[in-house]
């Protein structure tokens, strides 16, 4: 709840060398995720803006919370590992990833059509890091 009523990184980051555009068509969530990524591709900042509902805005916000100082290639595996947390998927990641306080974000899999609003900013990070122009959807 704290992460939606205070997001952190919230806002447009400016001289972003990566972003990507997230919607959520069947409960309108809409959102864009900015990444400064460094040439040894370390995500340097990350923030985002837009408007969803709490689960949606929570879990941008942990993402971002998440993801800065990470290398591209752990934040896909952080993708990959909480995406199957919230699908109910118990096979784990090879890497074995401890996804700590977005385990909080599990709750949503009770109710199918949240888990779509909670994985939104995940779908949206993959696609800026891929930096596939074609906006990131829940569907």
């Amino acid at each position: 709840l704290d992460h939606a009523r205070n997001p952190r990184h919230f806002g447009k980051l400016d001289h972003a060398t990566h972003s990507a555009e997230g919607i959520n068509p069947l409960c309108g969530d809409k959102l864009r995720l900015y990444l400064d990524v460094d040439s040894g591709e370390t995500i340097r900042n990350a923030t985002f803006e837009g408007s969803g509902c709490a689960i949606s805005v929570a879990s941008a916000s942990l993402l971002t919370d998440t993801i800065i100082g990470l290398s591209s290639s752990d934040a896909i595996a952080f993708f990959a590992a909480v995406t199957a947390e919230l699908a109910g998927d118990d096979q784990q990641d090879d890497r074995q990833i401890d996804i700590g306080k977005l385990r909080a974000l599990a709750g949503v899999r009770e109710f199918p059509s949240r888990v779509k609003c909670a994985t939104l900013a995940w779908h949206a990070l993959k696609s800026a890091l891929r930096q596939d122009n074609t906006p990131a959807s829940t569907e």
